[in-house]
């Protein structure tokens, strides 16, 4: 009797440890890009069970002693269940099981959102990593009105907040940080440049939020854009629009890095084409920090290309990075591999511009070539952003890459 009640107690006291729930499915991982960096994963719940995510836990069996790991559900596109997997040196497969257990309140949500009349602010913990302006931004005073402009990133910091952008510089009032108009675009017969806006040919406006949310895995948002011709009109006439998503990755207790993936979604009207036309730079561009220099930052190159060289580039990823003072940025620029013309051409701005060697860096996938975009369909661009307080090896970024462009392979046993 004294024996059973000992089992009965070494059983009550392990339970809690192991999660124990009735398990549902067993999910395994394997080609997993060994890397120094946690990325997320993601599987269809709905083709597993139809249980609400409220009475599910999911349990990693890959080590000595099974351990409880937050997810988080998107119910915008199906049921589709998001956690982050943090590779280990020398191990290339994982475990995990899905159990039916009631969750006790609610995972440790350390995401947080902040909307006010002019932007949305990503904070982690408190704060701040990433600003989505919604609002209409106006130049400095005594510059022209046209270079006004809304839906953009800035800014952009490192895990410990420091700005990686820069909006309005006197070289180029019509740069904003992170943003994404596109310079020539065959539109009805005409060419329109919604890049250079004092031109007023066109503009991109923020038109409305699609969803917000956070969570203990991401933070993310996806707002509608259009792309409005003004030349020639009487009223602003929108010739395609997009969807813009971005979602922000982090580790509760890891505050050297995050990951930022940013999809865009381009659709045409139903009767009108559009032509991206071949230029030099367009689509995704960051304007980085007026801290960096010549003397202070690098450019490194899938190709193994440095700055010197590596304008008009293809490139998979490209690495940006540099001192902030007694601080350190770097960012990973990486492109998916069924992105239009990938691997992508750069637009990176010489060594010695502007005397000290601003840095302006760009995934431009009509740099080379025209892009087609046929009436009433969509079209998306994948990217993602490792945005770093540390250095950043190219072999450190070939696996972050890796990561993104080829996920592991997963297979799902149901119970």
């Amino acid at each position: 009797m004294k024996f059973n009640l000992l089992i009965c107690a070494l059983i009550a006291c392990l339970l809690p440890l192991v999660g124990v729930g009735q398990t549902i499915a067993k999910i395994s991982l394997e080609e997993v890009e060994p890397s120094k960096f946690a990325y997320p994963v993601t599987i269809d719940l709905n083709s597993i069970t139809e249980l609400q995510d409220s009475l599910l836990i999911m349990v990693n069996i890959s080590e000595e002693k099974p351990y409880e790991v937050p997810f988080q559900l998107d119910n915008l596109n199906g049921r589709k269940l998001t956690w982050m997997v943090k590779p280990k040196e020398g191990q290339t497969s994982y475990s995990f099981e899905l159990r039916k257990k009631n969750r006790k309140g609610v995972s440790d949500v350390f995401f947080s959102l902040d909307l006010n009349e002019t932007a949305l602010v990503v904070k982690k913990e408190g704060l701040d990593l990433w600003q989505y302006n919604h609002g209409l931004t106006m130049p400095p005073e005594g510059v022209a009105p046209a270079y006004a402009r809304s839906g953009f990133v800035h800014p952009m910091r490192t895990p410990e907040g420091l700005s990686l952008t820069r909006i309005q510089p006197s070289d180029h009032y019509h740069h904003y940080g992170l943003w994404n108009p596109w310079t020539r675009v065959g539109y009805k017969n005409d060419t329109i440049d919604f890049w250079n806006l004092n031109d007023k040919q066109g503009t991109v406006r923020f038109a409305n939020y699609v969803n917000r949310t956070s969570g203990p895995v991401y933070a993310d948002y996806k707002v509608l854009h259009e792309h409005v011709v003004l030349k020639d009109r009487t009223e602003p006439e929108v010739a395609f629009s997009e969807v813009q998503g971005v979602r922000i990755f982090a580790e509760k207790e890891n505050d050297e890095y995050y990951l930022a993936d940013i999809s865009i979604v381009l659709n045409t009207n139903p009767d009108d084409s559009i032509v991206l036309q071949e230029y030099r730079y367009g689509s995704l561009g960051w304007r980085a920090t007026e801290l960096w220099n010549r003397y202070n930052s690098e450019v490194i190159t899938s190709e193994g290309l440095d700055r010197k060289s590596a304008d008009g580039s293809l490139a998979r990823w490209c690495i940006v990075q540099g001192e902030l003072g007694d601080d350190f940025g770097a960012v990973v620029m990486m492109s998916f591999p069924a992105n239009f013309n990938h691997p992508e051409p750069l637009r990176i701005w010489p060594e010695d511009i502007y005397d000290k060697g601003d840095i302006y860096a760009n995934f431009a996938p009509t740099k080379n070539k025209n892009w087609v975009l046929e009436a009433g369909k969509a079209y998306q661009l994948n990217y993602r952003f490792l945005v770093s307080s540390k250095k950043i090896s190219p072999e450190e970024a070939e696996a972050a890459w890796n990561q993104f462009a080829k996920p592991p392979k997963i297979t799902i046993n149901k119970l």
